[in-house]
């Protein structure tokens, strides 16, 4: 399960050294650490990161299987986390060590600043191979996170992308060795923790004022 610890301005979340896919009680543990970030008045930033082979894998489609019922409350716990990641008022880095993949790697986009492993892991929306489509809230959040290009590309074809693939059209922002992502994104994040605060808070609000709005709209996530 998810960790939260904390190095001087900087709180790292970490997400966990499984496949870190969105089971319910992940989703909890995840909105639990960010109230704790959120609620601190001092100086802060926040990175998240995991440990082993993936950073996330996406929704937990086994756990779904099994609540299919409770599918329209998944989406929308799930469009909450981005929602409140998105519009969190710290400067966010997520630390992507290894795959980011479907929901996994909208999570990275509703961060502010995304660093990634050059060498190995790929970064990938695979919703059209595995037909599921992207709710709105989830499209929004790609359209607003990408360049048009880059987010055509990534929705319609599922393209995997390694580091250096990814920081040249610009889903993340460095691409670097494996033990340099999380030191990395701490000097991001320690660099920026001066800015925490309601007016941080208020302009990442106004910036995706109508993404938020279609991410917590909670009548019919799926469109």
């Amino acid at each position: 399960m998810p960790t939260l610890d904390r190095q001087d301005n900087v709180f790292v979340l970490d997400l966990g050294d499984g496949e870190n896919r969105f089971h319910p009680d992940w989703i909890t543990s995840v909105g639990a650490a960010l109230d704790e970030v959120e609620k601190s008045d001092s100086p802060r930033a926040l990175v998240t990161a995991a440990t082993g082979k993936f950073y996330s894998n996406g929704l937990d489609l086994e756990w779904l299987s099994g609540h299919a019922d409770q599918w329209q409350d998944y989406v929308v716990s799930v469009q909450q986390l981005y929602a409140r990641l998105l519009s969190l008022p710290v400067i966010t880095v997520a630390a992507v060590q290894g795959h980011a993949f479907a929901a996994g790697a909208m999570l990275s986009l509703a961060h502010d600043f995304r660093v990634m492993r050059a060498d190995r892991g790929f970064w990938c929306l695979p919703e059209v191979d595995i037909n599921i489509p992207f709710t709105p809230g989830m499209a929004a959040l790609v359209q607003a996170r990408l360049a048009p290009q880059t987010a055509h590309e990534a929705m319609l074809t599922g393209r995997r992308y390694g580091g250096a693939d990814a920081e040249a059209v610009g889903i993340i922002d460095r691409a670097v060795t494996e033990d340099a992502v999380r030191a990395t994104a701490a000097e991001i994040a320690q660099a920026q923790a001066a800015k925490a605060g309601d007016t941080l808070g208020t302009i990442k609000a106004r910036m995706y004022a109508q993404v938020l709005i279609t991410l917590r709209g909670t009548t019919n996530p799926l469109g």
